[in-house]
């Protein structure tokens, strides 16, 4: 037997994988194991960092303010925090002492011990944390293994960093020099060896509020998050990557660009979209629609409500009640002495618009001959997220899904299912997004419907078609919807962040459900296979995710303005108004800056709104029947001819150009 120290010598490593699953470098291993090093720069290794960070960060806070009572503290993308109970809550200004308690803690090189407790033995030692203990009774339920119930995913996961696995297990910190336990947390771990190893690579980052366990009836913690990283140099360069995230903020960008706002008379998470925003989002839909109907998809439409009965058959209220916004009860009855004389109805807001569909789909009889049968429909859902979750256009309450349901038969499952994949790729390069790769979501043992062979059967589809496409394919255990696994999309912008865009869900249990069925060419009558595939998830999201990308100048195809004309002075503005009438005449969004500033303010003011095309006229370029392009870069191209600055635009807007810069061949045709 040995432990990973003996099996390592590369400092990197923080931790190994055991027969897989990730230990300590404590751990004892056997001859008979596979063993695998986890280095500090792999996902899971930063994990490991991040986390023994939140640790850090506890036992800081506790030092500091000894009444602090803990929650939980679990790493999270690019970051981790931890959640306390103080009566005097931190400050911004707070931040640099925590900081510092969290030097010392670092420097001490405490030893991160790790041992498994009785249930007893640990709510003995961690009797004065009753976040703690709770988490603790949630262990201790029912089989001792089950999740903390009742909560959403994120929240069960992030709890699970405290209690997940076989068994309850506390860290000790170890003072190195005396052997004493200075501060302990109940953990599943694995963590550093040492608090060494977190070295100068971290920053604690932001204050925030958020509620125990992710529920408003639950009490309200502090959040403290941090981020991690094995360097100084790598933390320097993500705090630059935030910087420039910062300057991408669709929300501050929207109300630079006057896009979309949120006003509190309408409510929280429901978005409305100005003049500006609302030129652009037409953009997306209406080249959405041109390619769905060139890819054979029908176009329908359904309501925004509906009975409760839709949503019981779907399922929906089985697994998805705590998402959806309360009923209305309507349709009830009564006489003048108030008995009820007709049985009223629950109404619900649609979340989803599949249950629709699969109405349409009903509606007549269908044979082999209609299938695949394609529907689409921007259909606007409604969805009851927790205000502390909301963010912007990417998190939202109202939102239009570009929904489509493709039914088939399963014979020709895998060859739609190509198809689709394809489409949905070729349409977000389209948009700009052309840096992704695929994430399979298979089936959540605690919330899934229909039989274990038709997921199997249904998942191994969608890997087959996702390694089938080339690109990276990485696994999301229990990610998937109820109904069934999915292919999602997961895109990189132009600062290298990952959003999830498309996705694509085979499903054999909601054709089950519903009894849909279509003839067979035997005469048979047969289950259709069901296709949910949302391109760009919603168009609130996928607006914010364009306007980051290209932060806020967006392609001349999508600029809500695409050209402006500026006179040097007042007597050159005729001549512009007939070039910009040229271009109205062409589709161009144009117009003239007849105002009274100064052409340089103008320009100036032009080029904050992220216009793509100014075009300038002075005496030589109305002498020689010509304008001067300036671009949003500042680059500047003189004596264009009218007749070639029209078709430079118009094509630019044509062929969807992503740049706006004049291409090299019109320069030498205007040299020429």
């Amino acid at each position: 037997m040995a432990d990973g120290f003996a099996l390592f010598t590369d400092r990197s490593v923080v931790a190994m994988r055991v027969n897989g699953e990730l230990k300590d470098l404590a751990a004892t291993v056997l001859p008979t194991d596979i063993v695998e090093p986890v280095s500090i720069d792999t996902p899971d290794g930063l994990n490991i960092l991040r986390h023994s960070a939140t640790h850090v960060l506890a036992q800081a806070v506790q030092t500091v303010n000894p009444a602090a009572r803990l929650g939980i503290g679990p790493f999270v993308t690019d970051g981790f925090y931890y959640d306390f109970d103080v009566v005097d809550p931190f400050t911004p200004e707070d931040i640099k002492s925590l900081e510092k308690a969290m030097d010392r803690i670092i420097r001490q090189g405490q030893r991160f011990v790790r041992r498994v407790a009785t249930h007893d033995e640990a709510r003995a030692e961690l009797a004065a944390e009753p976040y703690k203990l709770e988490l603790i009774g949630i262990k201790g339920g029912p089989g001792e293994g089950g999740d903390a119930g009742g909560n959403n995913s994120a929240t069960a996961d992030e709890e699970s960093v405290e209690v997940g696995g076989a068994e309850l297990t506390i860290y000790d910190n170890v003072d190195p020099k005396t052997g004493e336990t200075v501060w302990k947390d109940l953990c599943r771990g694995p963590h550093l060896p040492n608090t060494r190893m977190i070295g100068n690579g971290y920053s604690l980052t932001r204050l925030a509020a958020a509620y125990w366990r992710g529920s408003e009836k639950n009490p309200q913690l502090q959040r403290i998050y941090g981020t991690a990283w094995p360097t100084k140099d790598e933390l320097r360069a993500y705090q630059v990557r935030q910087e420039e995230a910062a300057k991408r903020d669709h929300r501050r960008l929207g109300a630079e660009l006057d896009l979309f706002s949120f006003p509190e008379e309408i409510g929280s998470g429901l978005a409305v979209f100005h003049p500006k925003g609302g030129i652009i989002r037409q953009e997306m839909e209406n080249y959405s629609r041109k390619r769905h109907a060139e890819a054979g998809y029908d176009f329908v439409y359904s309501p925004h409500i509906t009975k409760s009965t839709l949503f019981e058959t779907s399922g929906h209220l089985d697994w998805y009640r705590e998402g959806m916004f309360p009923p209305m009860h309507l349709d009830e009855e009564r006489d003048d002495t108030g008995h009820v004389t007709r049985q009223g109805v629950d109404y619900y807001l649609k979340p989803m618009n599949c249950p629709f569909h699969n109405l349409i789909f009903k509606s007549s009889g269908r044979s082999y001959r209609d299938l695949p049968m394609r529907l689409f429909e921007f259909g606007s859902v409604y969805r009851y997220e927790k205000s502390g979750v909301l963010n912007g256009l990417t998190r939202v309450r109202g939102m239009t899904q570009d929904d489509a349901h493709i039914y088939t038969t399963k014979e020709g499952m895998k060859e739609e299912l190509t198809t689709t994949l394809n489409f949905v790729l070729q349409l977000l390069a389209d948009y700009g997004l052309e840096d992704y790769y695929l994430e399979l979501s298979t089936k959540d043992p605690k919330k899934f419907v229909g039989s274990d062979e038709a997921w199997a059967e249904a998942t191994e589809t969608l890997r087959e078609v996702a390694e089938a496409s080339g690109l990276d394919l990485v696994a999301d255990p229990g990610g998937a919807a109820f109904y069934g696994p999915k292919i999602s999309v997961q895109a990189k912008d132009a600062i290298g962040r990952t959003w999830q865009m498309s996705t694509i869900q085979l499903d054999f249990n909601l054709p089950e459900r519903f009894d849909l069925e279509y003839t067979a060419n035997d005469g048979s009558r047969q289950r259709p296979v069901m296709i949910h595939r949302a391109l760009f998830g919603s168009i609130e999201r996928f607006f914010a995710v364009l306007t980051e990308h290209y932060a806020g100048a967006f392609p001349v195809w999508l600029a809500p303005v695409q050209v402006v004309g500026i006179p040097v002075s007042e007597q050159y503005g005729p001549f512009l108004d007939d070039v910009i009438a040229t271009l109205k005449n062409s589709g161009v969004r144009a117009e003239v800056d007849h105002g009274g500033d100064r052409m340089q303010k103008k320009i100036r003011t032009h080029t904050k709104a992220k216009v793509p095309y100014q075009l300038i006229v002075g005496e030589d370029d109305q002498a020689n029947g010509a304008v001067s392009f300036r671009f949003r870069d500042g680059t500047q191209q003189n004596g264009v001819p009218v007749t070639e600055a029209v078709r430079i635009i118009v094509e630019s807007i044509e062929n969807r150009a992503q740049v706006t810069t004049i291409p090299l061949v019109a320069v030498s045709e205007v040299e020429a």
